[in-house]
């Protein structure tokens, strides 16, 4: 269950990243409510999920699920660039994600 947790949590940060991306330095009132409320709820969640992984487990991970969805998002809804050495870099991420998966 934390695992799952964890990574709504982690959904979460991408959608908080994202939105406050779209607040244009919170000047727009909508992304800049879903920031907050999003961010909140994933702090939450992250929290939670502390309660039964390890920190230097859940945070790393946490993070890393972040970084990888934002910058998956950030490719397809803003265009931003996919260069190789970008997606090998987010694939290194993504090694470190499963390595700390497999070793709890």
């Amino acid at each position: 269950m934390a695992w799952f947790v964890l990574f709504v949590s982690g959904a979460l940060e991408v959608v908080w990243a994202s939105a406050m991306k779209e607040s244009a330095g919170f000047t727009k009132v909508g992304p800049s409510i879903l920031t907050g409320v999003t961010a909140f709820l994933g702090f939450w969640l992250l929290a939670y999920a502390m309660k039964s992984l390890p920190l230097g487990t859940a945070y790393p991970v946490w993070v890393g699920i972040g970084a990888v969805g934002t910058f998956v998002f950030g490719v397809i809804w803003f265009n931003e660039p996919a260069s190789l050495l970008r997606v090998g870099s987010v694939t290194l991420i993504v090694a470190g994600i499963v390595g700390l998966k497999v070793a709890s």
